[in-house]
């Protein structure tokens, strides 16, 4: 049996480049059977969308299109079967072509009776769960697993389609966040590659942030560059997405801005190549301290992050470009954050990295050379709001935080079991934290979703709650 296995890219609500994307890979089909991603508003995150009867109309539209103009193929968009001119959307999808019956579902059945079987499911990335997934499907027939490329909101579909034959081999495996067309003769095996983890990271979000600009209108990006490693990141990923001339950097001492910060950031940006301004802080916040008690509390080190998110979103506004708000997991789930400051912005692309997979990726980024600079990387993380502020003055040492985030959030590990492990009284403050801190979380930016649990996606705690 020959197929063409299309991994193609869609834009949900975009039916004119949905429509080429499947034209595109029918006119390169060599085979009568081309297997396509689910193209329905509903597999490509459309929620309440869905209810809209203008755009359904204009889905149906799509559907009858698509099967008109290619009427000699069989298409299969997921479990839709288009042939003939038709327009197949049954529940009990086994079909019988050229003396092969062929089953499509959205889910694996080990029991069915079937020459071919269809999987089709756009699957968000998460990361390590790719390899567990290919492995749980133990097929005695021909099965193709087939994933668009696209964004549904948080939720990013990164393709990775994989084929494999009767005896459960792998015959082939798609690339990640990419277009790919292929036939597919369920012959040779190959081995199941298993890619670095930095660079999955790396494509997604890359891809989920020229995927956002090219679906919402934005040309350009804006953020702050503080000279710590989170900015430091953000703009480097923006840069590889979506070029170093549309990224826009602000920098913006106080007086509490130690030298190394402004010359860390002016070298990231001579790195990347990016424009920038300064924008200093202190004469605000004295004019608006001016005649008040100063104490140098909490109130004076938001002040100092709101007076920020004003000036970012000044820019943003004058020249229509995407504010990229730069806080990390570690400091979400701790409400290491100002709401209406530094939390601030229109996406996040590292909030479901904890800070240690944030260093991880800065030195996936520099392992040609440096880019994000090596004192970035090595000085010790601070929000600089007041005189020698550090990170670790009000959170546990990264290593241990991010270790109980992850046992806590990710791994589904009781407080009892992190107790054998980290010392009670911290485990507890870090739980309790996690929770309390919910209603930041729910005032804060979209962000890109890389776990199982993420704030962005997966993780629902309630706001008002006594418990912890």
């Amino acid at each position: 049996m020959n197929i063409t296995l299309a991994q193609v890219r869609y834009k949900l609500g975009d039916f004119d480049f949905n429509y080429k994307s499947i034209a595109d890979a029918v006119a390169k089909s060599q085979s009568n059977i081309v297997v396509l991603p689910m193209a329905d508003l509903e597999a490509l995150g459309g929620r309440d969308i869905i209810l809209d009867e203008k755009i359904r109309i204009a889905q149906n539209n799509f559907f009858e299109k698509i099967a008109a103009d290619f009427p000699e193929k069989h298409i299969f968009l997921g479990d839709i079967h288009l042939y003939g001119g038709q327009i197949d959307m049954s529940e009990f999808g086994l079909y019988e072509i050229d003396g092969q019956k062929i089953y499509v579902s959205d889910t694996f059945e080990e029991e069915v009776e079937c020459d071919l079987y269809i999987l089709a499911h756009n699957r968000y990335y998460a990361m390590n769960t790719y390899r567990e997934f290919v492995e749980s499907i133990n097929t005695n027939k021909n099965l193709v697993y087939i994933n668009a490329v696209a964004m549904a909101d948080a939720n990013i579909y990164d393709g990775a389609s994989f084929v494999k034959n009767a005896n459960n081999l792998i015959v082939y495996q798609a690339p990640q966040c990419v277009v790919d067309i292929t036939e597919q003769h369920f012959s040779q095996a190959v081995e199941l590659v298993d890619t670095i983890q930095e660079e999955e990271i790396f494509k997604v979000i890359t891809f989920a942030l020229k995927e956002y600009c090219e679906n919402t209108g934005f040309k350009k990006v804006i953020l702050g560059l503080s000279g710590g490693i989170d900015s430091a990141l953000t703009a480097a990923l923006a840069v590889n997405s979506i070029g170093a001339e549309n990224v826009f950097g602000v920098l913006m001492p106080s007086m509490f801005s130690s030298e190394g910060s402004v010359t860390d950031a002016e070298a990231l940006a001579a790195n990347l190549g990016i424009q920038t301004v300064k924008e200093p802080i202190t004469n605000l916040f004295e004019a608006f301290m001016s005649g008040r008690e100063r104490k140098n509390d909490l109130a004076e080190e938001n002040l100092q992050a709101r007076l920020r998110a004003l000036i970012l979103m000044f820019y943003s506004n004058r020249e229509n470009m995407l504010l990229l708000s730069t806080g990390n997991k570690s400091e979400a789930a701790m409400g290491f954050g100002t709401l209406y400051g530094d939390l601030s912005g229109g996406l996040n692309l590292i909030c479901d990295l904890t800070k240690k997979n944030v260093y991880k990726l800065a030195n996936y980024i520099n392992r040609n050379g440096e880019v994000i600079p090596q004192n970035t990387i090595d000085k010790a993380p601070s929000a600089e709001l007041h005189p020698g502020q550090k990170d670790s003055d009000r959170l546990p040492e990264y290593a241990i935080l991010d270790d109980i985030i992850e046992m806590y959030l990710e791994q589904n590990i009781s407080q009892e079991e992190i107790y054998e492990k980290y010392n009670k009284e911290t485990v507890d403050e870090v739980i309790r934290k996690i929770h309390r801190f919910q209603f930041k979380r729910k005032q804060c930016c979209l962000g890109i979703r890389l776990t199982e649990r993420s704030f962005a996606a997966g993780i629902e705690l309630p706001v008002v709650q006594k418990f912890y």
